[in-house]
Parts: structure tokens; C-alpha cells; sequence
């Protein structure tokens, strides 16, 4: 089967590649120019059974007809594509300056609903990505050497409340707590950012009285109805850094809903920090 890759940026696409060849499929990349890392060409120099058509972002019916000449059926999404593109560097084509124009709200999961079912109109489905990385969806319970303690517990059982709520709204799927007090929200910037943002937010007390424990709990959870076609919630090495240098000790996500990118290191790096990591079962 030849099977279509939409490539975001990142690792995604990548691991996703290597799945797909190891079950003998031949695939076919949509490479995003504002997005993919240029190291796919490289790909598919040394293996003809990838082959890459670059494509701008916003062009929906060159995706269309690239898949279709190539004798795509079925296709999948990897890698992000920052929300914020569609505000700035996006160029839409007529056919997807219409879809845009028929939303009532410009979401994720409205936008990438929308342009999943123009694609399966002209015979090309969207199927998940998890479909080929099952592997690397997080296993119920605690992930790491240690537990949280009872306060990083009370964190993430308000922080949950908090992330299920945005992520109904299609804000985002992270927050960050402190003390059961929400110290930032995930949006259009992505996880790590508003991590980052946390942690500045928390070191510009040093030195101030305050009641807030200075050590942050970060929850990331999936959508109540996630479409794991795309958006799937993902952890790497990155996230795990990034927490490190925001003195954040304690990471919950959703077993089941959660890709854990390079887990063996990933876990190492994060037992080395002291950095607890629970999965939780999905609520519904």
C-alpha cells in the first residue's frame, strides 16, 4: 500500500516513516515547507520507496492532486503544524480559502476536522497516526523511579479539572500548577512555551513573600473527544528539558492518548532530575 504522510515538524514524521517501511508500506511524503526538516529529502535519496513533493502551506488542492497522482488512499498526519501559521505564513488556495471561510470557529479540531473530510471527498482517508506507533503510547501508571509526592498529587488532581475544561474549548492541553493554583495555560504557543513562560513567571517571585510552592506540576491531557487522526498529545526529550530548567518536578499525561518520543532516555533524563511522570487513565 502506498501511504500518504503529511509531515509537520519535529521527530513525528520521522518515527512515523520508519513504522510505515517497516510494514513494507511505500509512502508517499507531503513535505509542509514552512514546517518539515529538510532531513527527509536525505530519506528519501537512499530509499526509492519514499518519495517527497514539497508543498506550501495552504495548499490544499495541490495535497489533493499530488496524492491522487501518486495513487494515495489512505493518509496520515505526523508532526506539528504551529497553530499560529494560519494567522501568519499561510497563503491559502481557493479551495482552502473556502473551507476557511465556511467555519464557524478556526480551531484545531474544526480546521483539521474540515480539511480531513476534503480529503476523504476525493477518496484519500485520514487514518490515524497512532495506528503505526502504538509502541509508544504511555502505559497506565508511574512512569519513572519516583512517585509523585502528596503535593504533586493534589497538583494534578486540580490540574486536571483545569486542562479537561480547556481542552473542551480547544485552547490547549497543557497546564501548569503550583500550590493547586494554575500558573499557566498552554495556547497557541505549545507545551514547552508555556512551560517556559511558567517558569519565568515563578522565578520572578525570588525573592517576594509568597504562599505558592515555587515547584510547578505540569498536566497535559487529551481533548474529551480527541480525534487521534491528528493533534495526539505528545512528550519528548525537549518537554522533559524544558521542565528542568522551569523547576517543574512533576509531569501527568493520559495513558493511552500519550506518544512518549525516545521513552528509554526520555525516562532516564528524567529520573536523573528528579522529575516524577505519571499516566492516568483517560477521562471521558
Amino acid at each position: 500500500m502506498k501511504l500518504g504522510l503529511i509531515a509537520g515538524n519535529g521527530r513525528f514524521p520521522f518515527l512515523l516513516l520508519d513504522a510505515a517501511r517497516a510494514e513494507g508500506h511505500q509512502v508517499v511524503v507531503a513535505a509542509i515547507r514552512q514546517e518539515t526538516d529538510p532531513e527527509i529529502d536525505r530519506r528519501a535519496a537512499v530509499d526509492p520507496s519514499i518519495t517527497v513533493h514539497w508543498l506550501s502551506l495552504g495548499e490544499l488542492s495541490r495535497l489533493i492532486e499530488t496524492f491522487q497522482k501518486e495513487g494515495v488512499s489512505k493518509a496520515v498526519m505526523a508532526g506539528q503544524v504551529k497553530h499560529k501559521q494560519i494567522f501568519s505564513s499561510i497563503r491559502p488556495d481557493w479551495r482552502l480559502a473556502k473551507l476557511l471561510l465556511s467555519l464557524r470557529t478556526r480551531s484545531t479540531d474544526v480546521l483539521l476536522g474540515a480539511v480531513a473530510k476534503v480529503l476523504g471527498d476525493e477518496g484519500i482517508e485520514l487514518i490515524s497516526s497512532t495506528s503505526f506507533l502504538e509502541p509508544l503510547l504511555a502505559q497506565e501508571g508511574v512512569l519513572t523511579e519516583r512517585a509523585p509526592d502528596e503535593d504533586e498529587r493534589k497538583n494534578i488532581e486540580y490540574g486536571l479539572e483545569v486542562a479537561h475544561a480547556v481542552a473542551g474549548f480547544d485552547i490547549g492541553q497543557t497546564v501548569v500548577v503550583a500550590a493547586q493554583a494554575c500558573v499557566a495555560v498552554e495556547a497557541m504557543e505549545g507545551t514547552d512555551t508555556a512551560i517556559e513562560r511558567a517558569g519565568r513567571l515563578m522565578q520572578s517571585l525570588e525573592g517576594e513573600a509568597s504562599t505558592l510552592e515555587r515547584r510547578l506540576t505540569v498536566v497535559k491531557v487529551a481533548k474529551p473527544n480527541q480525534d487521534m487522526r491528528f493533534d495526539v498529545p505528545v512528550i519528548g526529550m525537549a518537554t522533559i528539558e524544558t521542565m528542568i530548567l522551569a523547576n517543574a518536578s512533576c509531569l501527568s499525561v493520559e495513558a493511552g492518548r500519550t506518544l512518549l518520543f525516545d521513552r528509554e532516555a526520555l525516562l532516564e533524563r528524567a529520573c536523573q532530575a528528579g522529575i516524577a511522570i505519571v499516566a492516568l487513565p483517560h477521562r471521558q
